[in-house]
């Protein structure tokens, strides 16, 4: 009872036009729904009233009380869910386009290929992206026109140039010599490594994302080899901290999984290999893992049709099953962990579909749709966003049911706002 009479007091006050118009604030919007995910705790609030000024959230209460005098978004049988996060992303990829059929394109055609893939990840539910890798600074420029208002998308936290060893994942690997391809910001010492993290920050990343070992979509690499030093890789996290930036390492190897936990990196990128030393590892550190269970489901259905050559197929194939068993472990032991899709592997607006992997890997709904959330913002040392509550942004999507009973529900967003401005509409 006490809750209701609130919940009438507050909005008795943001009913009244005239105290809107005195104040010169905006008119407010009350956004009303069945349910409400609080993703600090996993739980449902019923009947929720959210009231959103601006790009902010004023409140949130209990009730379902319906004001007079303000704009009233009425999402009747629908469940209220924070803005999705996806922490790993590459913007300007395209998976239609493997092996080296992207190369019938100029360089700029993936600039503007990141620019659909922007709107469609939005459309999907996720209004923040850690995008963990681009060329051309496409998504420091991406996120620059999405922060200007002149094209649509979510909010991105870029890192520009992902780097690591000469000739290791994160370098040019598919052509000859003769071709002279490298990646600018390659680092084979503490001080090429210091000096790579300065300039990619430089130049507008807000996370740095480096490859401690080789990879599945690279040549000549394999997925276990470790290709950054200890020493390297805690060149970069200390550099990286100093200027108040997080660390994303792309690690599939268990070796360079565990260097890169001691060395203070913050995320581990797929994790694929990694052991039960390197989970005990993981959880004493607090490290976050990002693993990305469900993209080969696209990669082996529908690489060979794109282009994908057999050799990264093969890799992709081997580590599958692996990483998906140490998805399971690792949530066992309490590890801390983010939801990474790996998009640009698999197509961007697919985001949502790696959330029934989790759940079958061991996860409750609850605790996937809070990997994807406040787990995710608090990775991002964000607050932000991530929880809908009074003071962070109004990123809210809904959708038609009970994502906690049935989290494939999340594969299909039916309302998405970010930032107080509807987007999608059911």
């Amino acid at each position: 009872m006490k809750t209701k009479v609130a919940v009438a007091a507050v909005l008795a006050v943001l009913s009244t036009p005239s105290a809107a118009l005195a104040q010169n604030v905006p008119q407010d919007t009350v956004i009303l729904a069945d349910r409400l995910f609080d993703s600090r705790t996993g739980v449902m609030l019923s009947n929720p009233v959210v009231v959103v000024r601006g790009d902010r959230i004023v409140s949130v209460q209990s009730g379902g009380l319906q004001p007079a005098g303000v704009r009233v978004i009425d999402l009747k049988g629908m469940t209220l869910v924070p803005g999705l996060i996806d922490m790993h992303t590459h913007i300007d990829s395209d998976p239609t386009y493997g092996g080296y059929n992207s190369l019938q394109f100029g360089d700029r055609f993936w600039s503007m290929i990141a620019v659909a893939n922007a709107s469609k990840t939005l459309q999907a539910g996720f209004t923040t992206i850690r995008n963990v890798g681009a060329d051309a600074w496409n998504d420091v420029g991406l996120m620059q026109a999405i922060d200007q208002g002149k094209v649509t998308g979510p909010r991105i936290v870029p890192a520009g140039y992902a780097f690591g060893a000469t000739g290791g994942h994160c370098d040019s690997t598919f052509f000859p010599p003769s071709m002279g391809q490298k990646n600018a910001y390659n680092a084979d010492s503490k001080d090429e490594a210091r000096k790579s993290v300065r300039e990619i920050r430089k130049y507008g990343a807000q996370v740095i994302k480096i490859c401690a070992t080789g990879g599945v979509f690279s040549r000549n690499t394999e997925p276990g080899q470790q290709q950054m030093s200890f020493e390297d890789m805690k060149a970069v996290a200390d550099d990286a901290h100093m200027y108040g930036l997080k660390v994303a390492a792309h690690a599939h190897g268990a070796s360079g999984i565990k260097d890169a936990i001691r060395a203070g990196i913050d995320t581990i990128e797929h994790a694929s290999l990694i052991d039960d030393e390197g989970i005990a590892l993981a959880k004493k550190y607090g490290t976050w893992l990002s693993m990305d269970i469900y993209n080969t489901e696209y990669t082996q259905s529908e690489g060979k049709k794109n282009g994908v050559l057999e050799d990264n197929l093969r890799k992709d194939r081997e580590v599958a099953d692996i990483q998906r068993e140490g998805f399971r472990k690792a949530h066992k032991a309490g590890v801390k962990m983010v939801y990474g899709t790996d998009s640009g592997v698999h197509p961007h607006g697919d985001n949502g579909k790696q959330f029934r992997w989790m759940v079958q890997y061991g996860m409750t709904p609850a605790q996937a749709i809070q990997t994807a959330t406040a787990n995710a913002a608090e990775a991002l040392g964000r607050k932000d966003i991530g929880v809908i509550e009074a003071g962070r942004y109004a990123d809210i999507v809904a959708v038609k049911g009970n994502p906690a009973q049935d989290v494939t529900l999340l594969e299909r967003v039916d309302f998405v706002m970010k930032g107080g401005e509807v987007v999608k509409k059911p």
